[in-house]
């Protein structure tokens, strides 16, 4: 640990040389509320002293806005109705009663807290806040610190197959090897170092982080070991491989790739894999459309790339070993990410009733308990600043306010994770061919994976896995065209320099930001890829982040590249170059996970962004009102977040499929109209009489009949083998809650049915799917596929469709790892939820 050493004594020596910025005096805000749903102390600390600090109590006020819908009235944006206050930390430094307790660790650092139990840290000096932060951290994630610096640094070194947020989440454990710790502590030390002086104050304030953090324990829990360094990068790690990363689906990509071309040519299975990977889909709906943002055109060669056989990978990951059970339990998987489903709605002045811009927004990063994050209020000589924070932020806000400025995040999922198909050279699986030399490949004995530890179910994985110039080796298959095995290794942009990602939210914090072309250059300083918005009094943006890879001709990131040399990246996006955009022409900038811009290609295991997107029934719940106000800016989010995106934007063209054949039975026309009267009532999936089912029977209809619809619709043309590899591998038929609705085969239905009407598309498919194209037939499979969903239903639920209902229990929401409060399905943000405005002359 010389180096670590070493490098601390430098930071210290030059940290005076990034001047601080002197924190706001005024708050500006007209409306400052949010939610934390995991509420703001874990269990076993003593919740005595705050009325409203209860374990539940947050989760409560969250699940009370559910039933509301979308008729929120001003009324119901009092605070500690449904949102606490957000108020900055000068506002209620003075102010009688803010305060229920008040302590002070050091000199210099005092730390009060809210009736929520939530903490403001007040210091005399930036250090004085850092150091506090630290303190509050250890006394209100003790657990998440303890299990994150060890399990995220699977994430840090790229340990094949293994998702940390799933070891974190199942309470199993990592014990890191020296060669992990070394590898981590040099890696990211070092990419901080070359950022500069922020760099170096980066590294100082993570330092004063641990002092507090090990006070803390030094106090409470003195056997505790000492946190390094190395923790907080390991807790950041944890961030971007969760919610911060995109991409690496290359290999169940090429299964697909290959199935289709064997069973339908070499001209026509490259079409239908490019029609349903919708790399750069014209008709989908995105966040900002004024202007485009063309990263990459997708490459009409592959010369570059090696195409697989499809079914021959055999995993190298230390999971391959383990039961089916445990694999699911620690398998990273592009669904997890699909599940995330974050949500912001900015409004422009123009479209509101004040003048003033209106902001309701938040990361959905599932319901843990303890929490992934918690809230802190900090004030200093260049803070004041609310928000949420979590364990890798050294005293930095991670989402949050100024007293003139919000900004929020939503995961973006952009492309920066390539696998790399490697020539085996020397007749062995451990030597590999680049760049003309044959080399051996590395061995990274990362550590030991403990499932479950102390239970009966422990295990224990050897974390050992080999290594190329690009990445882990991820496992082993075969070449279509020659037949011979490849090593699979994965390349990610990020590697290494996760931490650095912390610039982004110092800049934030320290008062730098002062407008949005500031905020653009706080949010370019991460490798992590987020959609970043910001608002102010008069202006609304976002710009969308990561470190972008270019890649050369003749080779696509869909897909495997030839890892002998020839086609690695020729570099990184520019910042210009990335998607952004300000004060949209239409005064709306919404986004739930979707495309940010027009021209933005999706990441290789982003299939579903296509026709249907949940963004649009945010657009048309706001476009309900003329002037929107906070109150129907936050309803529209509340509707749209029980809504059913099938019922509301897929069913209007499905029912006109219908219309061209004909009812099996007055039965199947009944149905029919129940599936209208939910669409009509806004397809939600509320359960509001609280008797355990979703009202609506047309929710239970379609939930019976929609996986074979779905089938009906495509697997005619595609086959029954091909579908298992789309649905299993590629892109699930149906994303059910409490999932984030993310993707699912009716974007597919959804274009494939218009072309059949002869409506307007902007790009067709290359061939027509539902009925080989013959829209009697597509509309006679459509009918049978009601009828044997009705036949399923009236076996369990009697003859009468207007009786029938889908189990609102299966949806219910429950939090991880520890049981919480059990509440109704919401597709919400739950990391932090603010609703906000600002007019600027307070």
């Amino acid at each position: 640990m010389k180096f670590l050493k070493a490098a601390t004594v430098s930071v210290a020596a030059i940290f005076a040389v990034v001047a601080p910025t002197a924190a706001s005096a005024a708050d500006h805000a007209t409306g400052a509320l949010n939610i934390i749903p995991s509420g703001q102390l874990e269990s076993g600390q003593d919740v005595s002293p705050y009325p409203n600090g209860a374990f539940d109590f947050q989760a409560k006020m969250y699940d009370a806005l559910t039933p509301l819908y979308r008729n929120v009235t001003d009324a119901d944006l009092a605070p500690d109705k449904f949102f606490k206050a957000e108020a900055l930390p000068s506002t209620l430094e003075n102010q009688p009663g803010a305060f229920v307790t008040t302590e002070t660790p050091k000199p210099g650092v005092t730390i009060k807290r809210t009736k929520y139990a939530v903490p403001y840290v007040y210091g005399t000096t930036d250090d004085d806040v850092t150091w506090g932060s630290g303190w509050v951290t250890a006394a209100d994630r003790g657990l998440l610190l303890k299990q994150a610096r060890y399990v995220g640094l699977t994430a840090a070194v790229g340990v094949p197959g293994v998702s940390a947020i799933n070891l974190l989440s199942t309470l199993s454990n990592f014990v890191p090897s020296k060669q992990t710790n070394d590898f981590v502590a040099k890696s990211q030390t070092s990419a901080i170092l070359a950022q500069g002086a922020r760099g170096k104050r980066l590294l100082h304030d993570i330092d004063v982080y641990l002092e507090g953090i090990n006070a803390w324990y030094a106090k409470n829990e003195p056997a505790t070991a000492k946190f390094t360094r190395v923790d907080i990068y390991s807790a950041n790690a944890i961030k971007g491989q969760f919610l911060g990363e995109g991409g690496g689906k290359e290999i169940a990509n090429s299964d697909m790739y290959d199935a289709l071309t064997q069973k339908l040519g070499k001209k026509a299975g490259p079409k239908v894999w490019s029609d349903l990977r919708s790399y750069d889909d014209p008709d989908s709906e995105v966040t900002y459309a004024d202007k485009s943002a063309p990263w990459q055109k997708q490459s009409k060669s592959i010369a570059g790339n090696v195409v697989l056989k499809n079914g021959s990978f055999v995993s190298a990951s230390p999971t391959a070993k383990a039961s089916t059970r445990a694999q699911s339990e620690l398998a990273a998987t592009a669904a997890q990410r699909e599940h995330q489903a974050s949500n912001v709605l900015l409004v422009s002045g123009d479209r509101t009733a004040t003048g003033h811009p209106l902001f309701v927004g938040g990361p959905q990063i599932s319901y843990f308990f303890p929490g992934l994050t918690m809230e802190i209020g900090l004030k200093s000589p260049t803070r004041d600043v609310i928000g949420a924070t979590s364990a890798p932020f050294p005293g930095y806000m991670l989402i949050g306010r100024g007293a003139d400025f919000a900004w929020t995040l939503t995961s973006a999922g952009s492309d920066i994770v390539d696998t790399y198909a490697e020539t085996l050279c020397g007749g062995s699986k451990t030597k590999y061919l680049y760049k003309g030399k044959c080399r051996k490949m590395g061995t990274f004995k990362a550590g030991t994976i403990l499932i479950k530890p102390g239970s009966k179910d422990e295990k224990k994985l050897d974390a050992t896995f080999r290594t190329t110039v690009h990445g882990p080796v991820q496992g082993y298959a075969k070449s279509r065209k020659t037949g011979k095995l490849v090593a699979l290794s994965q390349r990610r942009s990020s590697y290494g320099r996760d931490a650095t990602d912390l610039l982004y939210n110092q800049s934030l914090t320290d008062g730098s930001v002062k407008s949005f072309a500031d905020y653009k250059k706080a949010a370019s300083l991460t490798p992590q890829t987020f959609n970043s918005f910001y608002a102010d009094d008069k202006h609304i943006g976002f710009y969308t982040s990561g470190l972008l890879p270019l890649r050369k001709k003749n080779s696509t990131g869909d897909l495997p590249v030839d890892g002998r040399g020839k086609y690695e990246w020729t570099g990184f996006l520019s910042t210009k170059g990335h998607a952004q955009g300000q004060d949209p022409k239409n005064g709306i900038l919404v986004n739930w996970n979707n495309k940010p811009q027009k021209n933005y290609p999706a990441s290789d295991e982003r299939w579903s962004e296509g026709p249907i997107q949940r963004q649009q029934m945010l657009l048309a719940e706001l476009n309900r009102n003329q002037k929107n106000t906070l109150a129907t800016v936050t309803g529209a989010m509340n509707a749209a977040a029980t809504n059913d995106v099938r019922s509301v934007v897929l069913w209007p063209v499905l029912k006109q499929i219908l219309a061209k054949g004909t009812a099996p039975s007055p039965r199947e026309q009944q149905m029919v109209d129940l599936l209208q009267q939910w669409h009509d009532g806004g397809g939600t999936r509320l359960d509001l009489n609280k008797d355990g089912l979703i009202d609506a029977p047309g929710a239970a209809i379609l939930d019976a009949s929609f996986t074979q619809m779905a089938k009906s619709a495509l697997c005619g043309r595609l086959t029954t083998k091909i579908c298992t590899i789309l649905n299993d591998e590629v892109q699930a038929i149906w994303e059910a809650p409490p999932g984030g609705e993310y993707g699912g085969w009716h974007q597919y239905m959804f274009k494939d049915f218009k072309t059949l009407l002869g409506q307007k598309v902007k790009r067709k498919y290359s061939t027509s799917y539902c009925g080989k194209g013959n829209v009697k037939t597509c509309a006679n499979a459509m009918w049978a596929a009601l009828k044997a969903g009705g036949d399923e239903l009236a076996k369990t639920q009697g003859a009468d469709p207007a009786n029938w209902h889908s189990s609102a229990v299966k949806e219910q929401i429950h939090f991880t790892p520890v049981p919480m409060l059990t509440m109704a399905f919401t597709n919400r943000p739950s990391g932090i939820q603010q609703v906000l405005s600002f007019d600027g002359h307070n």
